[in-house]
């Protein structure tokens, strides 16, 4: 059933589908590449934060093999599109999504081997706010800052997890100090740019709970090889085999 203003999409993801409500949001290409990025190691129990309308679970319910992948969301009709979401693509029984702020959410302490996160990247009250208060909730830390976010994921991960996180290279300084001050320590780092020759806009970062210090940089990822034309690692990471 949908309501006003909502569609369905396919994602491309084998017959996954996706309500959604263009007014207030709609999934992006970091979503995509964060949930691939986590994809590349085995997790069990898998927990995202922020999940909106459960996009990253859905499509890591696609490329792992977790058994249990759950979803926090504040805002409440995105949740209940999650919920939705899940019934639609016969997923109930392996995701689940739980309507909370992750500021105080204090479940599943200790539960995952992986957490991944697209928190809002503007800080505070930086940047033009947007009159649509679902899209701005979105996109601004007006419910839940970075370090919120690292917080409830350090509470959430066993020893030793992982947490996955996309973000805006702006923001690298708060991201580092935040993860460590949460004994999530930075492994991997890859930048993200719209084209080769263009300044990365994009940044995924690979934290482990309680690791080792050493930092590893990996190739760059481009989004486009030419204006309007998806890179191949970009056509591979949406499955469009040529």
């Amino acid at each position: 059933m949908l309501y006003s203003g909502e569609r369905i999409d396919e994602i491309g993801f084998s017959d996954l589908k996706l309500i959604q409500k263009p007014e207030e949001f709609c999934y992006g290409v970091d979503a995509v590449i964060l949930a691939d990025f986590a994809a590349r190691k085995t997790a069990n129990r898998i927990v995202d934060l922020g999940t909106g309308t459960g996009i990253i679970p859905l499509i890591l319910s696609h490329k792992t093999k977790a058994e249990s992948i759950y979803g926090i969301e504040y805002q409440q009709e995105s949740w209940q599109r999650a919920v939705r979401n899940a019934a639609l693509n016969g997923l109930s029984e392996r995701l689940h999504f739980v309507q909370a702020n992750v500021a105080e959410f204090d479940g599943l302490c200790h539960w995952a081997d992986a957490v991944t996160a697209n928190p809002p990247y503007m800080a505070g009250q930086c940047g033009l706010k947007n009159q649509n208060e679902a899209k701005t909730i979105a996109r601004h830390e007006t419910v839940g800052s970075l370090e919120d976010f690292v917080m409830c994921a350090s509470r959430i991960l066993k020893d030793r997890g992982d947490f996955y996180l996309v973000h805006r290279p702006a923001r690298l300084v708060d991201l580092f100090s935040a993860c460590r001050s949460w004994k999530l320590e930075p492994k991997e780092m890859r930048l993200v740019a719209p084209q080769k020759g263009e300044t990365p806009n994009l940044v995924l970062l690979h934290c482990v709970k309680n690791g080792g210090i050493e930092l590893k940089f990996l190739e760059n990822l481009y989004i486009y090889q030419e204006k309007g034309v998806y890179s191949n690692e970009i056509q591979q990471i949406y499955e469009r085999f040529t």
